[in-house]
């Protein structure tokens, strides 16, 4: 049975009516003014948490291969620092410049693992069974140096990115194509306004 006043599944809502001091429609819109009040303190403290890697406009990106030339990466190293700053700049190209931040990418690991056709593939006839790997961590960095967030990121790529393996340019193209996939996924990866 629905008690007087309210129709099924619905409440009755005070009214002017319903209150001997006629203070019903005051008591609604009290409650309206503080539910508009939590959702929108709601929202500006959960927009913030939600997304921890807001991203501004960049004041600039620079590529660190200190890890790799510790590793003994020497040359293929610093052409990893150069493939790996233009396909930053033409990714995020429409997200660097101005006073923000600086978007740095560290570099921890690269595998560009040797391939000769190596592998089982399809039929037995080789190629497809290699990968490289490219394993980074972009930091967001604040103008006192101080790091404001980081994303880790892990790209592979087939080791036939780069040709035919014969090719002498074609570890160079693998090293090219594989800078290329670790900007592209991080421009893609970190949220921009």
């Amino acid at each position: 049975m629905v008690p007087p006043g309210e129709r099924q599944g619905h409440p009755a809502t005070p009214t002017s009516n319903s209150s001997p001091q006629g203070g019903g429609e005051t008591l609604r819109l009290a409650r309206l003014r503080k539910a508009a009040g939590t959702l929108a303190l709601t929202l500006l403290i959960g927009g913030a948490a939600a997304s921890p890697l807001r991203a501004e406009t960049f004041s600039g990106v620079r590529v660190d291969v200190g890890p790799l030339l510790v590793q003994g990466g020497g040359l293929q190293a610093e052409a990893l620092r150069a493939d790996l700053t233009a396909a930053l700049r033409r990714n995020f190209a429409d997200r660097i410049g101005g006073r923000g931040p600086t978007l740095v990418v560290r570099i921890r690991g690269l595998s560009i693992n040797p391939y000769a056709g190596s592998g089982s593939g399809r039929g037995g006839f080789g190629g497809g069974g290699q990968s490289d790997y490219l394993d980074g961590e972009a930091l967001i960095v604040g103008p006192r140096g101080e790091v404001l967030r980081r994303h880790p990121q892990l790209s592979a790529t087939p080791a036939s990115f780069g040709g035919a393996w014969y090719d002498p340019d074609s570890e160079r193209r693998r090293l090219a194509a594989i800078a290329e996939h670790y900007a592209a996924w991080l421009a893609r990866s970190l949220p921009s306004d």
